[in-house]
């Protein structure tokens, strides 16, 4: 990304980061161990892309992105219980997260699973409590909940894959449009409700989003092949020693690049909709090029 770009998604991660403090010193969390692992995988560093995209939806729509930032906290929020719930033994069992050990290794178990748990429920109740007029609350919470349940249900069918001894490209991508593509799509679209954009807009963001999130995925499944222990802040080869089959396994690494990077001109396509989109069109770039 261009140095200035890069000022920008430093920004917004800014603005996460201090809200998440305010919230946790203002007591609107419980003060407890559990607050304690919420804040700690909250807090564990992390690209925050879907909160940067939040708040630019909302500004490429309406020039502000203040308006947006309680939906940009509270889909990091939701982005952090998966994440928690993800590394669980029950789940993926990762014992680290972007450089440091995963929730239920700092704590036990049944602490991460609550964190995650409470991560969840503090999601809906910050939109709620937040100054926006209520029908675009209610889109919010509309919006938030459906792609929270979509995330859920691609979970289960990884799990389900698993058992499977062959899975075909269509199937992981369907998989993977649930799992991934559903908070990214929610964090695009959020950011247009925010702003009020109108029904086209919010399609162009949806579609965006879905691409975005298929390329993403893409790129991460390359990286667990190929990618730095270091850079990733964790374990590399983590799919195959679980037995998980990915687009990148199935495909290989250069048809697999190769459909990442079809995903992304598709979702720089849709940007042509919005004015003022050279951070998106930089940041999307830049994601299908990173290596961490």
């Amino acid at each position: 990304m261009t140095p200035h770009n890069k000022e920008i998604l430093e920004k917004y991660g800014t603005i996460t980061e201090k809200e998440i403090e305010n919230i946790f010193a203002s007591g609107f969390a419980s003060q407890t161990e559990l607050a304690d692992a919420m804040k700690y995988s909250l807090t564990a560093g992390g690209k925050r892309i879907r909160p940067a995209l939040v708040m630019e939806f909302c500004r490429v729509n309406s020039e502000r992105f203040e308006d947006a930032v309680p939906a940009a906290v509270a889909i990091e929020m939701i982005h952090t219980f998966s994440l928690i719930h993800d590394d669980l033994p029950c789940m993926d069992n990762d014992d680290y997260r972007r450089g440091k050990p995963s929730c239920h290794k700092k704590y036990d178990e049944a602490t991460a699973l609550l964190a995650g748990d409470a991560l969840e429920n503090l999601a809906f109740r910050i939109i709620c409590s937040s100054e926006l007029n209520a029908d675009i609350k209610v889109n919010l919470l509309s919006e938030l909940s459906s792609a929270t349940a979509k995330m859920i249900d691609g979970q289960v069918k990884d799990i389900e894959f698993l058992a499977k001894d062959s899975i075909s490209v269509d199937e992981l991508l369907e998989m993977y449009s649930l799992k991934t593509c559903a908070l990214l799509e929610c964090s695009a679209v959020m950011g247009c409700i925010c702003a009020g954009a109108d029904k086209n807009k919010i399609a162009s963001a949806r579609k965006y989003a879905q691409n975005l999130g298929l390329a993403f995925q893409i790129r991460d499944d390359i990286l667990d092949i190929i990618g730095s222990e270091a850079e990733l802040g964790k374990p590399i080869g983590s799919d195959a020693d679980n037995n998980k089959c990915t687009v990148a396994s199935v495909l290989g690494i250069e048809k697999a690049s190769l459909l990442a990077e079809e995903y992304t001109n598709n979702a720089l396509s849709e940007l042509n909709n919005f004015n003022n989109n050279d951070f998106l069109k930089d940041l999307t770039k830049s994601l299908l090029k990173r290596y961490k």
